[in-house]
């Protein structure tokens, strides 16, 4: 709890003040938003640098301002290496190779969700259907945030975490009922500038641990603890040896791109000019965000024992533990800002298109089939409605639960669902851009062969020969059923390949 009364008083008015402005441009982007089509691609023309940083955005999220700086408080200079370096260097590359070849088929056919695109470019209803499915593994994303925004808002504002958490499912979800792509657009912009300040607030905020160089700060957290300095830290299990650290996570994120929220960017652009302007700010503003996580750094070195005031900090809690402490008032009411709108941009993205793909892949053929006729715009609007709805109260069930429960962190909950999409969708996205060959068995067995090795590998923890890892790391798992699915794909794709024309 925050006992700095000031604070708390401040920050409650400065949530107020926030509330209102989303309120405004949600009212703003729902009076032009008439069909589902403005509902998931918007009716407006927004500039290629506003779509860049609503992407950077919402890529980045809560788990990378709030969640995975805990890994590197808990893990070091190893966790630094994988979350700041090696896995976005590899997103970034792969964000701009796959944005183009995405767009470009799916301005073609004019999809507005990823399991229509996957349904289309394999001409097969059920494969659709299938990815509309699995998109629920995204409800894990969802959690994720939620969590990390309770987390900050309970700690800032003095309130039970349960309360925290019902008023921002209420709130968000809520307003996510009216704007869609329209809103969402603005509030990510705005969201996501606020964000870059706040990245380097949190960047040069332990400016002082260097006043004796790079090796005195290495020192200082040898002293903490040896394991916080070494490249690797046998100690974890998600940063054992380089097979984690380096191999993993290059798989990994050259496939976490492929995700709805983040895939599906490039179609918001009208037109193909704008797509490298798009990019390089995109890219540009993720380098930065990603550096982000090196604040869990600063946060060791503040709570070298991983208390406050007596009381064991858990995972989720040391950021905003860290910015309770360090920060004067208003300098750390921005940052707490900053930190409620990196939750925020991801989540609406992640409710925007996860309710899109439920009402218009699962709920519109189901009503169609039961009807015998398609349902109007207005009908479909109603629907996503309810969708939203229900995907709220799943969001508190959940959300609650790891609360009260984590596995350590609510970050590895999400990952293993999350991991689980992209690892399915990776072979279909990739060989339907670059091959227009590619018979829809092989795309269909190499996504069913990825999530059934994911989850074997994870549940039943299953060694790797030659490495430290293990399935009980959620990027192993993927990793793995990522490269068993391209091989298993790739296969099938020689034998069944269709002849040219």
């Amino acid at each position: 709890m925050n006992e700095n009364t000031d604070m708390v008083l401040y920050s409650w008015i400065m949530v107020a003040l926030l509330a209102s402005g989303i309120l405004a441009l949600v009212v703003r982007g729902a009076r032009q938003t008439k069909s589902m089509q403005d509902y998931a691609l918007g009716s407006i023309l927004f500039s290629p640098a506003a779509v860049g940083i609503s992407l950077a955005a919402s890529m980045t999220s809560a788990a990378t301002f709030i969640i995975n700086p805990g890994f590197i408080a808990l893990y070091g200079i190893s966790a630094v290496i994988s979350y700041a370096v090696v896995l976005p260097a590899a997103a970034m590359v792969s964000l701009v190779i796959l944005s183009k070849g995405f767009r470009q088929f799916g301005t073609t056919v004019k999809v507005i969700t990823l399991p229509q695109w996957m349904g289309v470019r394999y001409g097969s209803r059920n494969y659709q259907t299938f990815f509309a499915i699995l998109s629920l593994l995204l409800i894990t994303f969802i959690v994720l945030i939620v969590v990390g925004l309770t987390k900050v808002l309970s700690s800032t504002l003095n309130i039970s975490e349960t309360a925290a958490l019902l008023g921002i499912v209420i709130f968000i979800f809520g307003y996510m009922m009216f704007g869609g792509a329209n809103s969402m657009v603005y509030t990510n912009t705005i969201q996501g500038s606020i964000m870059l300040v706040v990245a380097f607030l949190l960047l040069g905020s332990g400016y002082e641990h260097f006043s004796s160089g790079v090796h005195g700060f290495l020192d200082k957290l040898t002293q903490i603890d040896p394991n916080l300095a070494t490249t690797t830290n046998t100690n974890s299990f998600l940063f054992r040896d380089w097979f984690e650290i380096g191999l993993v996570q290059i798989i990994v994120g050259v496939a976490i791109v492929c995700q709805p929220h983040i895939i599906t960017k490039s179609l918001l652009l009208k037109d193909d000019r704008s797509v490298n302007r798009f990019l390089t700010v995109a890219v540009i503003t993720e380098v930065i965000f990603f550096s982000v996580v090196i604040a869990g750094l600063y946060a060791r070195l503040a709570f070298p024992n991983l208390m406050v005031n007596g009381v064991a900090l858990k995972m989720d809690g040391i950021i905003p533990a860290y910015v309770l402490n360090e920060f004067p008032v208003f300098v750390g009411l921005f940052v707490v800002l900053g930190l409620i709108a990196a939750g925020l941009s991801t989540l609406e993205g992640l409710i925007q298109s996860l309710s899109t793909t439920m009402t218009s892949d699962l709920i519109k053929p189901a009503y169609e089939k039961i009807k015998g006729d398609k349902p109007d715009e207005t009908t479909m609007i109603k629907i996503n409605k309810l969708v939203i709805i229900v995907l709220a109260l799943v969001a508190i069930v959940l959300s609650r639960q790891q609360l009260l429960f984590p596995k350590l962190s609510v970050a590895i909950f999400a990952q293993n669902g999350v991991y689980a999409f992209f690892a399915a969708a990776f072979f279909p996205i990739l060989f339907g851009m670059f091959s227009k060959r590619t018979p829809p068995i092989a795309a269909i067995t190499a996504s069913v062969t990825a999530v059934v090795i994911h989850f074997s590998m994870y549940y039943g923890k299953i060694a790797i020969p030659f490495t430290l890892a293990t399935g009980e790391n959620p990027g192993v798992a993927a990793a793995v059923a990522i490269v068993m699915s391209l091989i298993v794909g790739s296969v099938i794709f020689q034998l069944k390949k269709e002849p040219q024309a």
